[in-house]
């Protein structure tokens, strides 16, 4: 498959985009129009072989009034261990009034649950979710981030991914989910300041237990090791947090997956769920917004 060809015409569902108003985006003469959960696709060829595809975004939204709760703390729960999703509901309305429709930028490791927990947040905010992995799959035509690196390599991908988010930061009430890598490069964290970048900090050892059990298939630095799969992931992964850690931490927001679980009384990381970590995201980047 050569990169920009792409197939004629099919149907995209909500694995990629969810907004509950309207989104369009064009990669060139690749166009999305995104309503109500479904998305169409008309594409034709291109005539570049490699190289970013050409990104254009445009998104439209009414955004409706947010009430405010009094308080910036954990709700009080029967059960400790949990966040409700209502719970959840009442903290979005009350953030919502200071974010005005800036979009959110979730960045962090492979496995950090930036799409999960994302796709919460989008729900809850009445935001859309966006995940930049499956737009520059879309816009190159593969069926996956490991194909691009094998077919076309790393350097094609992160050109694509930053003309991604170059089109991304003109949009607003997106929860954008990012790829492990995007913080790498300077220009991408030019692109995501028009909003709020997130960290979502887990330790390394949960997010080895989290991809070797799902395999390492789908991830393109990871699937090539040979050997224990749980130690040369965690090997890599430690490789890799050497590489970007202090990258993560330009973020305006950080939330840690250990804080979560030690606030609850959670012993084992992996246990916090998507609404407690969603929760913490958007207290702490209540108080982000209010220094």
């Amino acid at each position: 498959m050569e990169a920009g060809h792409l197939q004629s015409s099919w149907l995209l569902t909500s694995r990629n985009l969810e907004r509950k108003h309207s989104i369009s985006v064009h990669f060139s003469s690749f166009h999305v129009h995104h309503k109500y959960k479904t998305a169409y696709f008309n594409t034709s060829r291109r005539k570049e072989r490699y190289g970013p595809q050409s990104v254009h975004i445009s998104c439209s939204s009414e955004k409706a009034p947010a009430s405010v709760l009094k308080s910036d703390s954990y709700p009080a729960l029967s059960d400790e261990s949990k966040i409700t999703e209502m719970q959840l509901l009442r903290k979005s309305e009350e953030v919502g009034h200071y974010l005005n429709g800036r979009c959110l930028y979730l960045v962090g490791m492979m496995g950090s649950g930036k799409t999960t927990v994302g796709k919460v947040l989008s729900e809850s905010l009445g935001y859309s979710f966006c995940d930049c992995d499956t737009l520059i799959e879309e816009a190159v035509g593969a069926s996956s981030v490991a194909e691009i690196f094998k077919s076309y390599g790393e350097s094609f991908f992160r050109d694509n991914e930053t003309k991604v988010l170059q089109q991304l930061s003109f949009m607003r009430c997106l929860v954008v989910s990012t790829g492990g890598g995007a913080v790498i490069r300077p220009i991408n964290w030019t692109h995501m300041r028009k909003g709020i970048t997130i960290w979502l900090d887990v330790p390394l050892e949960a997010l080895t237990r989290r991809i070797t059990a799902v395999g390492t298939d789908s991830r393109p630095l990871l699937h090539q090791q040979s050997g224990e799969v749980y130690t040369e992931t965690m090997n890599r992964l430690s490789a890799l947090f050497e590489e970007r850690g202090e990258s993560y931490t330009n973020a305006d927001v950080k939330v840690s997956l250990e804080y979560i679980a030690a606030k609850l009384g959670i012993k084992d990381v992996c246990k916090v769920t998507e609404y407690a970590i969603a929760f913490e995201v958007l207290l702490q980047t209540e108080n982000f917004l209010k220094r």
